[in-house]
Parts: C-alpha cells; sequence; structure tokens
C-alpha cells in the first residue's frame, strides 16, 4: 500500500486552507505532507505521516473539531507525536516549502 495514496490531497489542501490562522501547527502538517511525497523519505515513515494527515483531514475525530478552544487538540497531539517520530526525515527543505505556501 503507498502511504500516498491514502491521502485525498484535495481533501488536505481544503483543510490546510480553512484552518490557516486557527491551528498553530499547521506549518508542521505541510512541512510533513512535503516529507511524504519526497522519494528520499523511507515508506516506515511516510506510513506514519499519512496516518496523521488523513486523521488532520478525517472529520470523525476524538473531539470533534467544530468545539471552540478544544476542537484541535487531538489533530495537535497526533501531528506532535507523528512529528517526533519521524523528525529526521522532515528535512528544512520541506519546512521551508512549507513556509513558502503559507507565505503565498
Amino acid at each position: 500500500m503507498d502511504a500516498m495514496n491514502t491521502v485525498d490531497t484535495e481533501s488536505f489542501w481544503a483543510k490546510v486552507r480553512r484552518t490557516v490562522g486557527k491551528v498553530p501547527f499547521a506549518k508542521d502538517v505541510v512541512a510533513m505532507y512535503y516529507a511524504m511525497m519526497d522519494e528520499a523519505t523511507p515508506l516506515w515513515a511516510k506510513v506514519a505521516i499519512g496516518g496523521a494527515i488523513v486523521y488532520f483531514v478525517s472529520p470523525v475525530d476524538a473531539i470533534p473539531d467544530a468545539l471552540p478552544g478544544l476542537g484541535y487538540a487531538d489533530d495537535a497531539a497526533v501531528v506532535a507525536e507523528t512529528l517526533v517520530l519521524v523528525q529526521n526525515h522532515v528535512t528544512d527543505g520541506h519546512k521551508l516549502k512549507a513556509a513558502n505556501f503559507f507565505s503565498r
């Protein structure tokens, strides 16, 4: 199974656009997305990132995103834990691409 095929890229970018300014970890999610798309990233890291992104995009969460103040807490936890796991594979180049995305 290809990790990149588990992520609906249209839903991903739509969710990122909706959450800009609402969630402080949006740049991390986008940097991880770019790492997942990188051929140099090992498969295990791509699968972990894909799982975190699918959770981020999914409307079914442990804590519904619509809850003010708490809605993205579970997403933040999943992203933070995944980022720790794959930190050596989310390069400065991926982070720069994420920063460039947000500066547009």
